[in-house]
């Protein structure tokens, strides 16, 4: 998913050939993952959690989203609103570029890397809104269904505070069937897919700030209402190996993060001066 208001229609991305199978990760030569690791992630869909910043660092990013988020508000939006942010904002490039993170991605996703995706989602205290069951590459037009999403925690995240849920396995289910939900105004995002406890017990991520999870863009996940007094932000980065396909001008938003894109089919725009 990449930005509410904004997400391509059901009818728009049928059209569009996609391979929607879980191709399975075969890093023989992992650098910052274990094998064991690797392999967990192809068997769960999932990794968590990873320490990427320390204390320091991480304070110093929450600063920076806290005026990004005041701005935000005072231009009319809300707590979803700041998305493929690294197109607008130079130290979320840098965030998405960042060589510690790249380093887990690639041993999910082999040496030629693109990064195309940046959104924060922050769940304000009280936020009755959740995040329903739903699988990302429903939303995406790329092909074959190769990405992972890294899930910045921005602020600790636990199940008081509503962080994100994950249903163990459901990658290696292909595609699932979803019902629209656009008249919701309780789920943040378009599509439900109900039922969804008959794949499987939900796993809680919980995240100290600093860390992240990694996790296909096939596995079902979502999040529940913030009813409590504190924020829950984090910022997803999304990956794709370079032999992915974009539609609908998507490529646009792609920057090459590691090795090299032969095709030329992403545009690799550079780091925003401003921010």
């Amino acid at each position: 998913m990449d930005q509410p208001g904004f997400i391509p229609n059901a009818s728009e991305l049928d059209r569009l050939p996609r391979d929607l199978r879980f191709h399975p990760c075969a890093q023989a030569n992992p650098q910052r993952l274990t094998p064991a690791q690797i392999a967990a992630f192809n068997q769960e869909g999932y990794l968590k959690p990873i320490p990427i910043f320390s204390a320091e660092e991480i304070a110093s990013i929450r600063a920076y989203f806290d005026d990004l988020l005041a701005r935000t508000l005072a231009a009319g939006g809300d707590s979803y609103s700041i998305s493929t942010a690294h197109l607008r904002h130079g130290r979320v490039y840098d965030l998405l570029t960042h060589p510690r993170i790249v380093a887990c991605v690639k041993d999910l996703l082999g040496e030629d890397v693109i990064a195309w995706g940046s959104h924060f989602f922050c769940k304000m205290p009280g936020d009755g809104r959740r995040v329903s069951w739903h699988q990302d590459s429903s939303y995406w037009p790329l092909t074959p269904s190769k990405a992972v999403t890294v899930w910045l925690a921005i602020d600790d995240a636990d199940a008081e505070n509503a962080c994100m849920r994950y249903i163990p396995g459901t990658h290696r289910l292909g595609h699932l069937t979803y019902r629209l939900s656009e008249d919701d105004e309780a789920n943040v995002l378009n599509q439900t897919v109900p039922d969804a406890a008959r794949f499987g017990e939900p796993v809680d991520v919980a995240l100290r700030a600093g860390e992240i999870s990694l996790h296909s863009d096939l596995l079902l996940h979502g999040s529940e209402a913030n009813p409590s007094a504190r924020r829950r932000c984090g910022l997803t980065l999304r990956y794709c190996p370079a032999d992915v396909r974009a539609g609908l001008g998507w490529n646009a938003k792609g920057v090459i993060v590691s090795g090299s894109d032969t095709a030329g089919h992403w545009a690799n725009p550079a780091r925003p001066e401003c921010d």
